[in-house]
Protein backbone atom coordinates (compact mmCIF):
# COMPACT_ATOMS: atom_id res chain seq x y z
CA UNK A 1 0.00 0.00 0.00
CA UNK A 2 1.32 3.45 -1.10
CA UNK A 3 0.76 6.51 0.64
CA UNK A 4 -0.34 9.46 -1.42
CA UNK A 5 -0.19 12.64 -0.75
CA UNK A 6 -2.58 15.12 -2.04
CA UNK A 7 -1.52 18.68 -2.16
CA UNK A 8 -4.35 20.57 -2.57
CA UNK A 9 -4.15 23.77 -5.20
CA UNK A 10 -5.34 27.32 -4.45
CA UNK A 11 -6.26 29.64 -7.25
CA UNK A 12 -5.66 33.10 -5.74
CA UNK A 13 -6.77 36.26 -8.13
CA UNK A 14 -4.08 38.76 -7.44
CA UNK A 15 -6.45 40.78 -9.22
CA UNK A 16 -8.77 40.66 -6.32
CA UNK A 17 -6.26 41.62 -2.91
CA UNK A 18 -4.45 44.24 -5.36
CA UNK A 19 -6.55 45.51 -7.39
CA UNK A 20 -5.90 46.31 -11.17
CA UNK A 21 -2.91 47.52 -11.76
CA UNK A 22 -2.74 51.80 -13.51
CA UNK A 23 -0.72 53.57 -15.04
CA UNK A 24 0.42 57.39 -14.94
CA UNK A 25 0.77 59.06 -18.62
CA UNK A 26 2.73 62.40 -19.30
CA UNK A 27 1.89 63.99 -22.40
CA UNK A 28 4.06 66.39 -24.14
CA UNK A 29 3.03 69.70 -24.54
CA UNK A 30 4.81 73.26 -25.77
CA UNK A 31 4.87 75.34 -22.57
CA UNK A 32 7.16 73.53 -19.79
CA UNK A 33 10.85 73.19 -20.17
CA UNK A 34 12.59 70.58 -20.26
CA UNK A 35 14.55 70.60 -17.33
CA UNK A 36 10.96 71.55 -15.10
CA UNK A 37 9.70 68.55 -16.54
CA UNK A 38 12.71 66.12 -15.76
CA UNK A 39 12.95 67.85 -12.01
CA UNK A 40 9.05 67.04 -11.77
CA UNK A 41 10.05 63.43 -12.53
CA UNK A 42 12.34 62.55 -10.16
CA UNK A 43 9.88 64.25 -7.60
CA UNK A 44 7.45 61.90 -8.31
CA UNK A 45 8.98 58.64 -8.81
CA UNK A 46 12.30 59.19 -6.93
CA UNK A 47 14.88 58.23 -10.29
CA UNK A 48 18.12 59.28 -11.60
CA UNK A 49 18.41 62.40 -13.34
CA UNK A 50 19.43 60.17 -16.19
CA UNK A 51 16.05 57.94 -16.18
CA UNK A 52 13.69 61.11 -15.74
CA UNK A 53 15.04 62.58 -19.15
CA UNK A 54 14.78 59.42 -21.04
CA UNK A 55 11.01 59.75 -19.36
CA UNK A 56 10.85 63.10 -20.66
CA UNK A 57 12.18 62.76 -24.21
CA UNK A 58 9.87 59.69 -25.08
CA UNK A 59 7.14 62.46 -24.34
CA UNK A 60 8.27 65.07 -25.90
CA UNK A 61 9.16 62.85 -29.21
CA UNK A 62 5.75 60.28 -28.84
CA UNK A 63 4.00 63.04 -27.58
CA UNK A 64 2.97 60.70 -24.27
CA UNK A 65 4.87 58.05 -22.07
CA UNK A 66 3.98 56.05 -19.65
CA UNK A 67 5.69 57.40 -16.35
CA UNK A 68 4.83 54.92 -14.00
CA UNK A 69 2.78 51.66 -13.22
CA UNK A 70 1.49 50.23 -9.85
CA UNK A 71 -1.63 50.42 -7.59
CA UNK A 72 -4.27 53.12 -8.26
CA UNK A 73 -3.29 54.97 -4.66
CA UNK A 74 0.07 54.73 -5.73
CA UNK A 75 -0.58 56.42 -9.47
CA UNK A 76 -2.74 59.29 -7.94
CA UNK A 77 -0.22 60.44 -5.51
CA UNK A 78 2.46 60.45 -8.73
CA UNK A 79 0.16 61.73 -10.34
CA UNK A 80 -0.89 64.55 -7.71
CA UNK A 81 2.87 64.99 -7.72
CA UNK A 82 3.48 65.97 -11.33
CA UNK A 83 0.09 67.98 -12.01
CA UNK A 84 0.22 69.61 -9.19
CA UNK A 85 1.90 73.29 -8.49
CA UNK A 86 4.23 74.48 -9.23
CA UNK A 87 4.50 72.90 -13.12
CA UNK A 88 0.81 71.14 -13.25
CA UNK A 89 2.04 69.09 -16.05
CA UNK A 90 -0.62 67.26 -18.30
CA UNK A 91 -1.12 63.59 -17.10
CA UNK A 92 -3.48 61.24 -16.59
CA UNK A 93 -4.28 57.86 -15.05
CA UNK A 94 -5.65 54.44 -16.84
CA UNK A 95 -6.15 50.90 -16.21
CA UNK A 96 -3.48 48.34 -17.54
Amino acid sequence: MTDATVTPTIDINTSNILGQPHKVLLFNDSVHSMDEVSVQIIKAINCTPERAVAIMYEAHSKGTTIVFTGSKERCEHVESILAGPPTRLITSIESV
